[in-house]
């Protein structure tokens, strides 16, 4: 009995140090690189059919008629853009407390397409909002807190860019990713707490959904389809930031030499 406990226990370990060897930018390079093949298949096929799907096969809402379809964009769009600030600040905040290269590099990596989906739902409500609200823009709570991700965001950026050294920038970004953490809940819980023009959320994990289910399913495809373009062009971007940042090494130097 103990020799099994102990072969269980050898076991365990040697996965833990197989999978925290891919904790070093040389190792993980080339993982990254087969990954993006596989998710960007993934990223296409998923959002054909959840824009199939919202645009042509979901019906027409008896009050908001086809303008309602905009959501098809705009709310996974906003999902993904808190989902990725809290992937994003995670990996800062690793980097931060175990001075992990690679977390700091991912949460790099993140950052301008979590930018990117802000900004797409911040438009695509306003679109969404013309012939809802008749207006635009309202300094509504939801639209203002989401406003203020962006330039969470775009501060997060901007922040790094401004510091030549690596290692102090990965620490700066990090402190201001983490503190921008409070902005997502409020975000989320923003029609709750204050009187809003902006709708109550459709769909929570304590109820059932309050929409046709083919509405669900073309949110919740299009959503999946986000998340693996959001795989594809972060490790890309990721890839990138190794080079630049490891340019000094034999294997980058010798990799360069090869892909010449």
């Amino acid at each position: 009995m103990s020799n099994m406990s102990n072969t269980l226990s050898s076991a365990h370990e040697s996965t833990k140090i197989h999978w925290f060897k891919y904790a070093s930018p040389q190792l993980f390079f080339p993982l990254a690189g087969k990954f993006i093949p596989l998710f960007s298949v993934a990223a296409i096929l998923l959002c054909i059919a959840g824009f199939y799907i919202g645009f042509f096969y979901a019906p027409t809402d008896v009050q908001q008629h086809d303008a309602y379809r905009i959501i098809f964009l705009h709310v996974p769009a906003a999902w993904m853009s808190m989902f990725i600030y809290m992937v994003m600040a995670f990996w800062a905040g690793i980097g931060l407390v175990m001075n992990t290269r690679l977390s700091s590099m991912m949460a790099s990596a993140l950052a301008p397409t979590g930018a990117m989906f802000t900004f797409l739902a911040l438009w695509t409500g306003a679109f969404w909002g013309r012939p809802t609200w008749g207006a635009w823009w309202v300094w509504d709570a939801r639209l203002t807190s989401e406003l203020i991700l962006l330039f969470l965001y775009i501060g997060f950026i901007a922040l790094q860019a401004s510091i030549d050294e690596p290692r102090r920038a990965d620490r700066a970004g990090a402190v201001l990713a983490l503190v921008g953490v409070v902005n997502v809940p409020i975000i989320y819980f923003s029609v709750k707490w204050w009187n809003t023009l902006h709708q109550g959320s459709s769909v929570n994990l304590t109820s059932a959904p309050k929409m046709a289910m083919t509405m669900l399913l073309g949110m919740l495809v299009m959503a999946l389809g986000f998340w693996a373009y959001t795989f594809v062009v972060a490790l890309m971007r990721l890839r990138c930031i190794v080079l630049e940042r490891e340019r000094h090494t034999d294997w980058v130097k010798e990799y360069l030499e090869k892909t010449a």
